[in-house]
């Protein structure tokens, strides 16, 4: 049964890899459909429109990654292992931050507060969201070169003094899981914070409703809810795709069950792919477009069959 495990991890990673392609793909070509028809784009479909082409990438990295280091091994050398490594940072990276800024958007475009700081940034959210990817950046810079000097110090291990090299190691993998853990945490916490105020200003919303006697379920309530709902599916499933990455980067050398390892690996690709169906049911123009793509698809099959 051991030996069975990659062949069906592997057919479970390969069923991910399509459905998720397929469905990011799909964000890819309705909103350039629309930005076709329409001579613009506005904001939001921008950033979905990065969002699914920055985990087009991030999927097939993590392929990649998965034939080479679970099927074939021998492949895996420290060489392609950083190459591989900085391509899946980079790819990861985006992924990760433009659904934060997805999250950021709901939060200005949805919640009603009125702080003049936040009547501020809401007026100016393009501006606050090519902000945060600036910033954002920086994580990627510092983590590059943490990564660069962990596989150069592997690389080097073995010569000169063994446990001063063996040392050094030690101190640049802490660094890079640092860097690596502050990477995405700062996103998590960013979009956790635009989670709890859109619950808050949807609890403002309700007791202004109530005390005018209005029905609750009124367009803005629906709204809120929507977005909060996508809001916590990014949640969950970037905490499941977290701790995946934690037990596979952190207890590589030392987990004795293989079983285990190969488990988080192929669940890490869940996130990139299963949220992209979240974001197309979530959005009504795309979740229209989707809708029109099934029904002739279920009698074209019905014909089929």
């Amino acid at each position: 049964m051991v030996t069975l495990l990659p062949d069906i991890f592997s057919i479970f990673v390969i069923t991910e890899f399509v459905l998720g392609n397929f469905a990011n793909g799909f964000i890819v070509v309705v909103n350039c459909i629309d930005w076709v028809k329409r001579q613009k784009m506005s904001l939001a479909d921008q950033i979905l429109t990065a969002l699914a082409i920055s985990r087009i990438g991030l999927l097939c990295i993590m392929l990649i990654n998965w034939y080479v280091a679970v099927l074939n091994p021998d492949l895996f050398r420290l060489e392609t292992k950083l190459l591989v490594h900085i391509a899946w940072m980079a790819s990861n990276h985006f992924s990760v931050w433009f659904a934060t800024c997805l999250s950021i958007f709901y939060l200005f475009k949805i919640a009603n507060f009125s702080s003049f700081i936040f009547l501020y940034l809401k007026w100016r959210v393009k501006s606050v969201i090519l902000v945060i990817l600036l910033v954002s950046s920086f994580f990627l810079v510092f983590h590059v070169v943490a990564v660069s000097i962990y596989e150069k110090m592997l690389m080097k291990e073995y010569e000169g003094n063994i446990t001063r090299q063996s040392r050094l190691v030690n101190i640049a993998r802490l660094s890079n899981m640092t860097v690596f853990t502050l990477a995405n945490f700062v996103p998590f916490a960013i979009s956790l914070t635009s989670f709890l105020l859109l619950i808050f200003s949807l609890w403002k919303h309700l007791q202004k409703m109530q005390s005018s006697g209005k029905r609750c379920q009124d367009p803005s309530t629906k709204v809120h809810i929507r977005a909060m709902q996508t809001v916590i599916s990014f949640l969950l499933l970037l905490v499941g795709y977290f701790l995946a990455l934690t037990v596979t980067i952190w207890t590589s050398k030392w987990l004795p069950n293989k079983a285990v390892l190969l488990f988080c690996k192929a669940m890490g690709i869940l996130y990139p792919s299963s949220h992209s169906f979240i974001l197309i049911w979530g959005n009504k123009k795309l979740r229209e477009a989707f809708l029109s793509f099934l029904w002739p698809l279920r009698y074209w099959l019905k014909e089929r069959m």
